[in-house]
C-alpha cells in the first residue's frame, strides 16, 4: 500500500540530508498517516488512511464517523 493521503492524495516529500561539510544523503519526508472512518455526503462510512492534517480538516468540517 502506497503512503498516501486517501483524500487528497499528498505523498511523501523527498530531498538531501547535509551534513556539517555539506556532504548531501537522499532522505524522504513521509506522511503522519492516521486510520479513520469518514462519512461521506451520502452518510455511508468508509475506513482511510489520511494525514494528520487531513484529520485536522475533517475533525473541523465535523465529517468523521462517531
Amino acid at each position: 500500500m502506497a503512503r498516501k493521503d486517501g483524500l487528497t492524495g499528498k505523498g511523501a516529500l523527498s530531498g538531501n540530508s547535509r551534513s556539517h561539510a555539506m556532504n548531501a544523503n537522499k532522505r524522504k519526508w513521509n506522511l503522519n498517516l492516521q486510520k479513520v472512518q469518514v462519512m461521506d455526503e451520502a452518510g455511508k462510512v468508509m475506513t482511510l488512511r489520511v494525514s494528520a492534517r487531513t484529520l485536522r480538516t475533517l475533525k473541523k468540517q465535523n465529517r468523521l464517523a462517531k
